[in-house]
């Protein structure tokens, strides 16, 4: 444990709280042990039971995990320090952030004026005007539509549904790689993530089956644009899936098709399938702008009537302001046009920087969507060699459970003559890499 941290108090919460508060102030870090459960007990002058109880609260949060022989130690990801990028050191090109170019996104002009109206929107909280563009936008890619609603983004969506239907401890399936936020935001709600191996056409069958057996009670996936790999279903690969998940109907299947637009790949989704407990999250914030905190999701009815419930108790509802920002945003065929334009110019630049690597006999994956993945041997000697060479690029380690290592490119913003210089100093980086680390 570290030694400039003394954990306090005389309760199971006191305890617990401690603990919470040595983390988010930086005396606990990642990786640290906590002391064995009598020791600390003899030390605080309470009962084992009493440490091991808060102990067990820790768990359950997200803040701690259980290592066998190892002890207790801090989780790698605590639920009260979520993992942030590191700032971007001045005079680098930065090619971590995963985020679009910002020629391809429209300037936003919120409606005005703005009415004002008596009481709440809590009676009807969606505009019909974007409620019917919703509908129209899922099932354009065969996703049923019948029962739709909104949240603040994806990630707000996900975090509603798990949390109505799951329980402290229960586990969550969830790709690996996989998108860095989710692989925090699960264990921070108190629940357990368990990896599903991805390949070039997303979540393996066999590797899902297993995490199914396992006892998972949801699982969240994307069709397409999978962060960080750009993998995407296949029609017979989501044809697997499902007959994978037909055996398992009590599980929630969450799909983030965060990239629906410009991801550069067909949408054969799970939603379309038939599933009994489903839902599809779609955003705007990819390809309409960041600050656009809205998400549309697909659900079934029982899933509908829990998000919204929630919500209903919680924020209410979506901003009407927003809400009329988005919908005549996606009404506008100038938008539409700007987007498409988009979506073929990422196309472009991953394929150029995946050719240009490939000239150097690098192997790297990128099928859709705004990121390039490069499999390495030590991520810390590729990033670090890099930003030598005035390239900034996201180390794997945020996006991995179990999978091995790999960097991160985004290849949004970046001209595919950029991308050839790019591949020549990677190439050089894993040169000097070998020489010094034996490869």
């Amino acid at each position: 444990m570290a030694a400039q941290y003394s954990i306090d108090g005389t309760t199971a919460k006191g305890i617990a709280a401690s603990v919470e508060r040595g983390v988010a102030e930086g005396g606990l870090s990642p990786g640290d042990a906590l002391p064995p459960v009598r020791r600390l007990a003899d030390e605080l002058g309470v009962s084992p039971g009493t440490v091991a109880t808060a102990y067990k609260e820790l768990r359950q949060r997200g803040l701690v995990v259980t290592r066998g022989r190892g002890g207790t130690v801090v989780a790698e990801t605590p639920s009260v320090a979520s993992r942030r990028p590191p700032r971007v050191p001045q005079g680098l090109v930065d090619l971590a952030g995963g985020h679009p170019d910002p020629a391809f996104l429209p300037v936003l002009r919120p409606p005005s004026p703005v009415t004002p109206v008596y009481g709440s929107h809590r009676a009807a909280p969606r505009l019909a005007a974007l409620e019917e563009v919703t509908r129209q936008w899922f099932a354009r890619d065969g996703v049923p539509a019948r029962h739709v609603t909104f949240a603040h983004g994806a990630l707000d969506c996900i975090a509603r549904l798990l949390s109505t239907e799951l329980r402290p401890g229960d586990a969550v399936a969830v790709e690996d790689p996989g998108f860095h936020h989710l692989l925090d935001l699960v264990p921070a709600l108190g629940l357990r993530t368990v990896p599903v191996t991805v390949d070039g056409e997303g979540l393996v069958p066999e590797s899902l089956r297993a995490a199914l057996r396992g006892g998972v009670r949801a699982m969240v996936c994307s069709p397409r644009a999978q962060c960080p790999t750009g993998a995407f279903f296949t029609r017979s690969r989501r044809d697997e899936l499902v007959a994978v998940l037909r055996d398992f109907p009590e599980v929630l299947v969450v799909e983030d098709d965060h990239n629906a637009e410009i991801g550069g790949a067909p949408a054969h989704t799970l939603a379309a399938a038939g599933l009994e407990r489903w839902a599809q999250v779609r955003t705007v914030s990819k390809h309409l702008g960041i600050d656009l905190r809205w998400a549309g999701v697909a659900c079934d009815a029982i899933t509908l009537a829990r998000h919204d419930g929630r919500m209903l108790m919680t924020s209410g509802w979506v901003s009407h302001v927003l809400q009329e920002t988005v919908s005549g945003l996606l009404r506008d065929a100038a938008v539409r046009a700007l987007v498409a334009d988009g979506e073929a110019a990422y196309a472009e630049r991953r394929a150029a920087l995946i050719g240009a690597l490939g000239d150097h006999r690098i192997r790297s994956v990128g099928a859709s969507g705004l990121n390039v993945w490069v499999p390495v041997r030590d991520e810390s000697a590729v990033v670090n060699g890099l930003r030598t060479q005035g390239w900034w690029v996201a180390a794997g380690a945020r996006f991995r459970i179990a999978s091995p290592p790999a960097v991160r490119i985004t290849a949004s913003t970046l001209a595919p003559a950029d991308a050839v210089r790019l591949a020549a100093d990677f190439a050089e980086v894993l040169g000097d890499a070998q020489a010094t680390y034996g490869g």
